[in-house]
């Protein structure tokens, strides 16, 4: 009995160390493939030289551990005084350095452009856009999509006076809009992205939208919701492990987004076609349709139906929510520090006085508001880390030897926070723009629309929107803060792709 008993137990000890040794077993040989997975790629990317320093990375999920998702942009600030100004992270399982600092942002972008012109992966964009358009394409595409909307923007008056009347027409509007508020308590989110998208909707469409109109509102809406998905969390995950996007999540309701945006602009196609005149474009629409005939037997043609709805779609998003953000946030600004507004109101009374717009010939007039405005952007950082890129070929970077394909990023934060051009950049001043004379102080620092070939398609509208919006609002209400100035945070809601401003009301009290 003793005996049959101490076999039986044997027996189930023996089971029980097999199964254990059985786990254990798997364990060690899959951490051991991951181990030889990374070997290989560290191998791969170091054949010919070395990567930039960087933290050691962990089998299959890289430095994710080490970097703030929430913050992405203060774990690169570590990281830049621990490594120096060039250095390697792992997002996953594949390397990308890191560039920090204004020397090693400008010898990329700048000049170095054609060999970090491209595009780098961002896997949540490029399962929703498929590599057509301008942000997110690369190559012949890239070079032909862009080249091609540049001429027609300028064709349809971007950078020149007509488009200047547009923006004035526009911020009338929004005058309009705000003097029906009473002077009660709103969210200006709303009002202030109806300038940029109805500017940006006479360009593509050749037509404005109502502020009444509840399809506007849901646009509107529905792009301020795309730049609060894309600056979560959740996104930086996906973006490193794209496995994630089969997952039920938010990146779902971008697509959703996205999908109804581009849906917007095809019904806006259709139309077109059926009325379109060869021979008299209205706006880009036309101009690319008619491309689109032009190269119908080009097998390898870039103008397709799909490229103009997402180059439409690239144009209107980003035109539409990157100066509305700005300008939310600009206002916020000016409510934690009213005694700004009230010097940029000195300046209009002096400059433009009461009974006529302004315009943008009244910028050069106007240095401190002019300095306000590139404080805000500077301030604020609206894409601190940029759009990935990527090096078109196997280059030599100062050190170390960075293979074709590697992605890049470039901390725009870092430059347009660099406290040797700006002295005290975490405040909100708008004497780093100001000479000793007061005059306005260009800065080559300023890279709030990036550098270099991938620069914003878009920047001058950018600068004449934000110009003529601010000196509008200001020419005609005072802002009240609901609660005291000193008591308003302006530490932005989430940080992620963009700095995404806090919800926040005030008042419009008519001067």
């Amino acid at each position: 009995m003793c005996a049959l008993f101490i076999e039986a137990l044997g027996s189930k000890l023996s089971i029980a160390l097999t199964q254990s040794l059985s786990t254990d077993l798997l364990i060690l040989l899959g951490l051991g493939l991951s181990g030889l997975v990374l070997l290989s790629l560290w191998k791969g990317n170091s054949v010919k030289g070395k990567l930039p320093p960087g933290p050691t990375p962990l089998p299959i999920i890289g430095n994710i551990l080490q970097l703030n998702t929430k913050n992405i942009v203060k774990s690169l600030s570590i990281l830049a005084k621990n490594y120096g100004p060039v250095f390697t992270v792992y997002l996953g399982m594949r390397p990308t350095v890191v560039l920090y600092g204004y020397k090693a942002v400008k010898e990329a972008l700048v000049d170095r452009a054609e060999e970090f012109g491209g595009r780098g992966s961002f896997p949540v964009m490029d399962k929703a856009i498929q590599g057509l358009g301008i942000v997110f394409s690369n190559g012949e595409r890239w070079k032909q999509t862009r080249r091609f909307s540049l001429i027609v923007l300028r064709n349809m008056g971007m950078g020149k006076k007509t488009i200047e009347d547009k923006i004035q027409e526009e911020a009338l509007c929004l005058v309009e809009a705000l003097k029906k508020t009473n002077g009660s308590p709103c969210d200006p989110s709303f009002l202030l992205a109806c300038v940029p998208c109805n500017v940006i909707s006479s360009i593509i469409f050749q037509n404005r939208f109502d502020y009444s109109d509840q399809k506007f509102h849901a646009l509107i809406e529905s792009f301020h919701d795309n730049l609060r998905i894309l600056s979560t969390s959740w996104i930086q995950l996906c973006n490193a492990f794209p496995a994630l996007l089969y997952l039920p999540g938010s990146h779902n309701k971008l697509f959703k987004n996205i999908a109804h945006q581009k849906n917007i602009i095809l019904e806006k196609v259709k139309e077109h076609k059926e009325a379109l005149d060869p021979s008299n474009p209205q706006d880009f629409i036309d101009y690319f349709l008619i491309q689109v005939e032009k190269e119908k037997y080009n097998k390898q043609s870039e103008f397709t139906m799909d490229n103009l709805i997402t180059t439409c779609w690239d144009v209107f998003s980003a035109g539409t929510e990157t100066t509305s953000t700005t300008m939310t946030y600009g206002l916020l600004l000016l409510l934690k520090h009213p005694e700004i507004s009230v010097k940029i109101q000195e300046e209009i009374q002096r400059v433009i006085g009461r009974h006529r717009s302004p315009s943008m010939q009244d910028r050069s007039s106007m240095p401190y508001t002019d300095a306000v405005v590139h404080e805000i952007q500077r301030y604020i950082d609206i894409l601190p880390i940029n759009m990935p890129h990527v090096v078109t070929k196997d280059i030599q970077f100062r050190d170390y030897f960075i293979t074709k394909g590697t992605k890049i990023l470039t901390s725009l934060n870092s430059v347009l926070h660099d406290e040797k051009a700006f002295p005290n950049p975490e405040q909100f001043d708008p004497s780093h723009f100001l000479d000793a004379s007061g005059n306005f102080k260009k800065s080559d620092h300023f890279m709030a629309f990036s550098a270099g070939k991938r620069v914003c398609l878009g920047e001058s509208l950018a600068r004449m929107e934000l110009f003529l919006v601010l000196t509008h609002i200001l020419q005609n209400f005072t802002l009240k803060s609901l609660v005291d100035p000193q008591d308003i945070d302006t530490s932005p809601a989430a940080i992620g792709i963009g700095s995404v401003p806090p919800l926040y009301e005030l008042c419009f009290i008519p001067v």
